[in-house]
């Protein structure tokens, strides 16, 4: 075992991207290598040194995986290029004067053991130990992030409302839907298997959730749980969820368009008809990104973390260990095979 200690040479297990990919990904699109890496920043430079403790798998990594020109707003992966994307991280030598050895860290890192993050700009500090660290990957990261921004900034809940979340047991769905129940609204998910709505009903309040592959009819669907209408649809999947979705709007509908999971592997996205409706309803949807709120991080640990030393808000996550486990982890996303948030261990500590 390596003893982390600066300056020493040791071996660095890493995920490698392949090449980019059209339709689904394939485990095979990704492969396990080893390097070496010198555990020590380089003189002069005020990056940070980092052990990876847990990553991250999110849908959006799939959009990575196309040439830059479809990538838009986040740089793609590099073929034989490590991965990277959001992790918990220990620090092992710093040049930064906001980071010293031994800080725990969130934010962008590589599928390595061992990292060198010249971008520390979106590194966040961890304050507070005294939740799994492993919170820092979905609750106290970035998809808690998007679930408080996308409902309460984009959103603007007020209490008694209809909110319908889809892709609900995700690591942002089954968030925002107990942010949306602690407000006081109707709360309804959809999910893609019979364990998932249990979870979705039993364990996150939800008031009802559906399994939308069982349905042949969207639309009747949400009739059937929203008789007066939806004032609020966070939207994770696209495509004929949002097209239903479209058709059974209330007056002054907002729709928080954080992501389109069921268009990601599509070489010709799907399109909407039912756009019209948004004029007649006098809805609006808006689409956000969650760096833009990454200002607002304090405010939200101080709404989230009672919740949860109070039992208020419960998180799932499904966990799977070892750097040679991450690229099945990923590629499971797009085939729901993970039950709420995907994440990897890499070492513990």
């Amino acid at each position: 075992m390596a003893s982390d200690g600066v300056g020493e040479e040791v071996r660095n297990k890493q995920v490698i991207f392949r090449d980019y990919v059209k339709g689904f990904p394939k485990e095979s699109d990704m492969y396990v290598t080893a390097s070496t890496i010198k555990l020590q920043v380089p003189e002069g430079s005020n990056g940070v040194l980092v052990k990876n403790l847990y990553l991250s798998c999110d849908p959006y990594m799939r959009n990575r995986m196309n040439p830059s020109i479809y990538a838009s707003y986040i740089d793609s992966f590099n073929p034989g290029s490590p991965i990277s994307g959001y992790g918990v991280a220990k620090v092992l030598d710093s040049g930064h004067p906001n980071f010293k050895k031994g800080d725990l860290v969130w934010g962008i890192t590589g599928w390595e053991e061992y990292s060198l993050l010249s971008a520390t700009k979106a590194l966040f500090k961890i304050q507070h130990t005294d939740v799994p660290l492993s919170h820092y990957t979905g609750i106290l990261g970035m998809p808690g992030m998007t679930a408080y921004a996308g409902f309460y900034e984009v959103c603007s809940p007020k209490k008694g409302e209809y909110v319908f979340i889809s892709a609900a047991s995700g690591a942002v769905g089954q968030l925002v839907g107990q942010f949306a129940k602690l407000l006081g609204c109707y709360v309804v998910g959809s999910a893609g298997s019979k364990d998932k709505v249990d979870m979705l009903k039993n364990k996150f309040g939800f008031d009802e959730a559906f399994n939308y592959k069982e349905e042949t009819d969207l639309d009747a669907a949400l009739k059937r749980y929203f008789p007066e209408g939806i004032d609020i649809y966070f939207e994770n999947v696209g495509g004929k969820m949002l097209d239903a979705v479209l058709l059974n709007m209330r007056n002054h509908c907002r729709i928080a368009a954080c992501g389109m999971i069921s268009q990601y592997n599509l070489e010709e996205h799907e399109g909407v008809h039912n756009l019209m409706n948004v004029i007649t309803k006098q809805a609006r949807i808006g689409g956000f990104l969650v760096p833009d709120y990454y200002h607002k991080y304090p405010q939200f640990l101080e709404l989230v973390l009672p919740y949860i030393k109070q039992g208020k808000i419960t998180y799932v996550e499904d966990i799977v260990e070892g750097l040679e486990s991450g690229p099945a982890a990923l590629v499971g996303l797009f085939t729901g095979r993970n039950v709420g948030k995907q994440l990897v261990v890499v070492a513990r500590e």
